[in-house]
């Protein structure tokens, strides 16, 4: 054992320690320099400081801004009260260090605040930073301010606290009056900047530095291939895009491809066998240059001290698979390189079982939907929300149900009296109930109220059974839990007051059956549906059109991506296949891409689909166009009904265009095609960039979206076909409620066959009894 300590922390403690000692290092240079500076306050940052902190042992120093929207306030913050506070995370990537931050805040506050006694305190991790003053006239006014924040303060995870010290008067204020506000723009920015620290070669440290949590931008990984990859090996890619894909989650991810040049700087992944290995890599890698089995390993980038290579080596397609699969389903690995052993892969996945959906075979407790269990818990008497979030599979079958049942825990500082204290519930944005905080469950019945009376006061947890609306429900949703507090009149400190959901309560979907009337494009540009409904993609397949080239490759990789990010699972078994063999790929889900040229399958299909492609122009044979009545996430029919003809839509096409139609599969019932028809294969980029606004997703509806330019246009088609499975007494219920017509029928050809099977006994009794009297 060394005799240095250092040496016998942990890989992953080691590489935390490096970027703390380079800074501590140069803090240090910077305090020999500027002596004085070091000796202001915590909260000041003298312009000397930031020229020490902007040295950095690599160098290539790095901007980046972010506003309080995308650090995940996604609402426009109210400070209230005489200590109303808001809490605001970031965090800084475990291979940079601060040299400066800066905070630029747009912000209001109320008239009637005293500016002798009123302010707004802005801490770091709980160093005082800045403090915004009252003036005198400025109230109601948009104001801006700059705050510098000290990179001392700045660690990996981080806490902007914002905290509104307030008052309206010298004597006799009520803390919760209604003038006693200040408003902060969730549009304010917070600016970074960055150097680069070296972190060692060690696949112990992975998805680091190619991914890396404490990011928030969205993942941009490039893919090298030495060659044009065969479908084998971009198979084996696409499981490490999809494995990306399920790490990056909300943030999204593109993965280019490049099969003629490293890039030039920055990280990526690299694909290789012996004879395909560059010799570059193969000199720096040293042991890389011998591959006698699956290998991954990481090494430094050539060209870019600053990026890393995660390469991905094997003597062929089913070698580069096996190393794929064992870095998906992280097989323990240390060090620079690691050569693969014998990997048994994991049974099929069962459908709906993806780890981030919802289970719809058991109920699932709130403490398996949070990362830490102090997400649960608020305090103070003007909390923030607590936020549980829902990814329901899309093909939940909710008709004729009231609702999804929640049987919630929770647990509060009791009021000493009766008051307006509740606990608001929502479901994203939208309101679903109030529960009052009274010490007792919440009874809509009198009689339930009485028998509760009858109970103790302030048992704790309150048991409550809800049902939630199925209405608000999108693809990603947030359960919402609000506890609002009503402050005693004679209360005028900061009293503790707290509440928590309990981690056992329980959101069930055991009792809903899954299907759906399809396509529906909604149900695929949100969750991958229907190809994400067996988690590792075992009943899909991709078609790439003849002679693909990078941009397919790439478009290909970030797909399986977005699936994996919907799924939370790699895409361990899809299937990749070429025109010409679709047809042995019948029974499966088929995701196809190409233009009218490369893609023999759309002239082949001309007639199943719902757009027929002329001399520049589009025409669709569809419904309507789907305008302000759009179909819910979850919803038991996707079409429109209210119209009775067919139009004809004429468009005309535009070079850029990109066209996503939704079709089921001529090859078998039951299964679908989403085709994706791009000139360019290049444009499918701006399809992606429409996927993450979520402003330009919610328009992605129906069984063909147009996206030309900006605008994307939704429409459906008259064709309908069905996903899933009902039990025949619901199926007749759904069906004969949307035909009542048939119904009818129906009634009368039962009260005929009934009438006529009377007839017949009765003049078969009439008979018998005309025999008994002759005898």
């Amino acid at each position: 054992m060394s005799r240095n300590p250092f040496f016998n922390l942990s890989k992953r403690t080691q590489m935390r320690v490096f970027p703390a000692l380079a800074s501590c290092v140069f803090t240090l240079l910077a305090g020999l320099s500027h002596a004085q500076g070091l000796a202001d306050p915590p909260g000041t940052l003298r312009a000397e400081d930031n020229a020490a902190a902007a040295v950095s042992p690599l160098g290539n120093v790095r901007e980046r801004s972010a506003t309080l929207r995308e650090l995940g306030i996604d609402y426009e913050i109210t400070l209230r009260g005489t200590q109303g506070n808001i809490g605001v995370p970031f965090s800084v990537r475990t291979d940079e260090i601060v040299n400066e931050a800066t905070l630029h805040l747009k912000y209001s506050y109320s008239p009637a605040l005293l500016p002798d006694l009123s302010h707004i305190k802005v801490t770091v991790n709980g160093v005082t930073v800045g403090t915004l003053p009252i003036v005198a006239g400025a109230g109601g006014r948009a104001l801006t301010a700059t705050l510098q924040i000290d990179p001392r303060v700045v660690s990996d995870y981080n806490h902007i606290n914002l905290q509104l010290i307030g008052h309206y008067a010298r004597t006799d204020e009520q803390p919760d009056h209604s003038s006693l506000w200040a408003n902060i723009d969730s549009a304010s920015t917070l600016s970074l900047v960055t150097a680069p620290v070296a972190l060692a070669n060690d696949l112990a440290l992975l998805p680091l530095p190619f991914f890396d949590v404490h990011d928030i931008r969205p993942l941009e990984l490039p893919f090298f291939f030495s060659q044009s990859p065969d479908l084998e090996t971009l198979q084996a890619a696409g499981i490490v895009s999809s494995w990306f894909g399920t790490q990056a989650g909300y943030r999204g991810a593109v993965f280019p491809v490049s099969t003629t040049a490293l890039p030039d700087s920055g990280n990526a992944v690299v694909f290789a066998t012996p004879q395909s290995l560059p010799d570059e890599l193969a000199t720096a890698g040293g042991a890389m240059s011998d591959i006698d089995g699956p290998t991954l390993a990481v090494m430094t980038h050539p060209d870019d001290p600053n990026g890393k290579l995660l390469l991905v080596l094997g003597r062929d397609a089913r070698e580069l698979r096996q190393a794929a699969i064992a870095l998906a389903l992280r097989v323990p690995l240390s060090g620079a390189v690691a050569r693969i052993g014998e990997l048994t892969e994991p049974v099929p996945r069962a459908p709906y079982d993806a780890p981030h959906w919802i289970s719809s075979s058991r109920p699932v407790m709130f403490g398996d939907l949070v990362s830490q269990p102090q997400q649960l818990n608020v305090s103070s008497y003007s909390p923030d929300l607590i936020r549980v979030g829902l990814q329901l599979p899309p093909d939940l079958f909710v008709w004729g149900r009231k609702g999804i049942p929640v049987n919630l825990k929770y647990r509060y500082t009791v009021p000493e009296s009766d008051n307006k204290s509740a606990l608001n519930i929502s479901i994203n944005e939208t309101f679903v109930t109030a529960l009052p905080l009274n010490g007792r469950p919440y009874a809509e019945t009198l009689p339930v109220r009485w028998w509760n009376s009858l109970g103790a006061r302030g048992a704790m947890p309150v048991e409550q059974r809800l049902t939630l609306p199925t209405g608000p429900f999108s693809a990603n949703s947030q359960l919402r839990f609000h506890f609002s507090f009503d402050r005693p009149a004679q209360e005028h400190g900061n009293a503790d007051v707290s509440a928590a959901i309990d981690a056992d309560s329980s959101i069930d979907l055991s009792s809903f059956d899954h299907y759906m009337a399809m396509p529906n494009l909604a149900a695929f540009s949100n969750a991958g549906y229907p190809f994400t409904r067996m988690a590792d993609l075992s009943e899909s397949t991709v078609v790439l059109p003849n002679a693909p080239n990078e941009q397919d490759f790439s478009n290909v990789l970030t797909l399986l991506g977005r699936f994996g990010s919907s799924t939370g699972y790699p895409a361990l078994r899809v299937s990749l296949a070429l025109p010409g063999d679709v047809a042995r790929h019948a029974d499966s889900d088929l995701l196809v891409l190409g233009s009218t040229e490369s893609q023999p399958l759309y002239t082949t299909w001309r007639k199943q689909m719902p757009v027929d492609q002329g001399s520049g122009t589009r025409r669709f044979v569809l419904s309507d166009w789907l305008l302000a009545r759009l179909p819910g996430f979850l919803t038991s029919a996707t079409r429109r009904t209210d119209l009775q003809t067919t139009a004809e839509v004429s468009l005309q096409a535009q070079p850029d265009d990109v066209l996503m139609m939704g079709f089921e599969s001529p090859l078998k019932s039951g299964r679908s095609v989403v085709a994706f028809v791009a000139d360019d294969a290049s444009n499918m980029s701006r399809m992606f960039e429409a996927w993450f606004e979520p402003g330009l997703l919610k328009a992605f509806q129906g069984s063909v979206v147009l996206l030309q330019d900006k605008k994307v246009t939704s429409l459906a088609g008259n064709q309908t076909y069905y996903t899933g499975h009902l039990p025949l007494p619901t199926w007749l219920r759904w069906y004969f409620a949307h035909h009542p017509l048939w119904l009818a029928v129906t009634v009368l050809l039962t009260c005929l066959l009934l009438a006529a099977a009377a007839r017949v006994l009765l003049r078969l009794h009439s008979i018998y009894r005309r025999r008994e009297g002759r005898q």
